[in-house]
């Protein structure tokens, strides 16, 4: 396609995009123009010496006043501070062209938006900023460099490399981003983004969070190939306002913390989630994330056709209450909510010995949540000692996978949760492994359908539950070391029902300790 065509489409679907959700009295009805503009005509050299940074704002300015259309950065390397993005104005960067982030912090004036969030603590400063647009593109096969190793310091001395508020009818593609001195990129509050075909490398500072969506509606992320040294991709809502129809699939992930993540604030909370066909790799911390501790209600997350290497943590899902709100003098929010997550067809090699957890809080549980097609191997080595161990609750602990120690599961702990199906789940541990496949505890409405484990015989039942009401085990197998199928613990514990079980190699199907009641279960009867 030639770029004038290409440059009419894009006006045509940004304006599209927006809809209804324009700002009153925003310019959004001219139709873009299709004009192309060469920041060497305003001045620009490209040679990553001089700072070009007023003939790439006067050609971006041009280009807005003549009704949209291109800057084209050709071949070179163009050093820059701080560059303002128009309406209907497509930034981009042909093949061998790079936008080179200055390393003088003056070069980046400080931006307060009109979009207040928690953010507002963590940046003032960007290499790219946007706010109250539509139709904005950033495209091409070009680079941009933040230099971010150069940046030292806290939060708001460390610039973002995008940030983009507000607008309507964004697109970011095929573009590769690198080194960022704070978060790689941000998207607050938007409307319509596209993100397609990028390629992020920055691992140079902390905070290098690869992709950050926050508080924004009808977002389609695909075919990314992110390196970061923060989270990968991460959802937030850092406002009052839900992170809403988001779509994340086609990509391939790796991050010195966590793979894919929503959270950790969580004050607007997060509908209408879907996670496919991503490929995660390298992961420090957890491969799938899943976060409600500021407020909010999270519901309708769908996950699935996910493999993961070497990550330490695949799955963890946590309902806390940090409570923190995302403006300086409101009122702590309420607890949260975290219901109907679905996480199917998982595979996932080279988990370390901690374990998965799913937890909510006391009289507060995670609710409706379905894993199926699971298939994880753990390091195992896990002791006698980690089976026994006391779990704390940890209400306002930051979330993090590892943040209860070594879980007395090698495979899952689920504690605290309502309405709980897991069909189809087969773990293994390298290792031997001395604790149990799953633990739950205070855990209503429970089932369990064609469950594979393996233990060892001193970690006695596979499968432990304490104080469980209401859960129904078919279809599953007992170990082959001679060891019931169950243990069941706790005064609490009723209506737990076995049906259809292989029971070949087992002692027996279920042993009762720690004041679990005779009644509790039942083999084969009715409820």
């Amino acid at each position: 396609m030639r770029r004038r065509e290409f440059v009419s489409r894009l006006g045509a679907v940004g304006l599209a995009a927006a809809g209804t959700s324009r700002v009153a009295g925003a310019d959004t009805a001219a139709p873009p123009r299709s004009g192309s503009f060469n920041p060497h005509d305003f001045g620009a050299r490209g040679d990553g010496a001089q700072l070009d940074t007023k003939a790439l704002q006067a050609a971006i300015d041009a280009c807005a006043k003549a009704g949209g259309g291109t800057v084209a950065l050709t071949a070179g390397t163009y050093l820059s501070g701080t560059l303002f993005l128009r309406s209907r104005v497509q930034l981009h960067l042909e093949p061998g062209a790079t936008l080179l982030g200055s390393k003088n912090l003056a070069d980046y004036p400080p931006t307060v938006s009109k979009v207040r969030s928690y953010t507002d603590n963590y940046t003032e400063r960007s290499l790219i900023y946007a706010e109250d647009l539509d139709g904005v593109a950033i495209t091409g096969l070009g680079r941009i460099d933040g230099q971010g190793a150069a940046f030292k310091g806290p939060y708001k001395v460390r610039p973002y490399l995008i940030r983009v508020i507000a607008c309507r009818g964004v697109t970011v593609r095929d573009v590769t981003i690198l080194d960022s001195p704070m978060w790689v990129q941000h998207y607050l509050a938007c409307d319509h983004v596209l993100i397609d075909g990028i390629t992020v490398r920055s691992k140079v500072n902390a905070n290098n969070d690869g992709i950050d969506i926050d508080g924004c509606h009808q977002v389609r992320i695909a075919n990314c190939d992110i390196s970061s040294g923060d989270d990968a991709i991460v959802l937030k809502s850092t406002l009052d306002r839900a992170c809403q129809n988001v779509v994340v699939t086609n990509c391939v992930l790796s991050s010195d913390c966590n793979a894919f993540k929503l959270g950790t604030e969580s004050n607007g909370g997060f509908e209408n989630i879907a996670l496919s066909n991503c490929a995660i790799h390298d992961t420090r911390l957890a491969g799938l994330a899943v976060e409600m501790v500021d407020g909010g209600l999270l519901e309708r997350v769908s996950v699935a056709n996910i493999v993961m290497r070497n990550v330490a943590c695949p799955i963890f899902v946590r309902l806390g209450h940090r409570a923190r709100p995302f403006k300086e003098g409101m009122d702590k929010p309420g607890l949260g909510r975290l219901r109907s997550v679905t996480i199917t067809d998982v595979q996932a090699d080279g988990a370390n010995r901690v374990g998965c957890s799913i937890t909510g809080l006391p009289e507060h549980p995670a609710e409706d949540i379905t894993l199926e097609n699971i298939h994880l191997s753990f390091a195992g080595g896990g002791t006698e000692a980690d089976a026994r161990r006391a779990v704390p609750e940890h209400p306002e602990k930051y979330p993090e996978y590892a943040m209860f120690g070594t879980l007395p599961a090698y495979g899952f702990y689920c504690r605290h949760v309502k309405r709980l199906r897991f069909s189809n789940v087969r773990l293994e541990s390298a290792a031997p492994e001395a604790r149990p496949a799953l633990v739950c505890d205070d855990v209503e409405d429970l089932e369990l359908f064609r469950w594979r484990a393996e233990t060892l015989a001193k970690a006695g039942a596979p499968i432990r539950f304490t104080d469980v009401r209401r859960a129904l085990l078919h279809g599953c197998r007992g170990p082959e070391d001679g060891s019931a199928l169950l243990r069941v613990e706790g005064k609490a514990s009723a209506r737990i029902k076995l049906t259809g079980n292989d029971l070949t190699d087992a002692k027996k199907a279920v042993e009762l300790g720690n004041e679990a009641a005779a009644g509790a279960v039942s083999d084969g009867a009715p409820f």
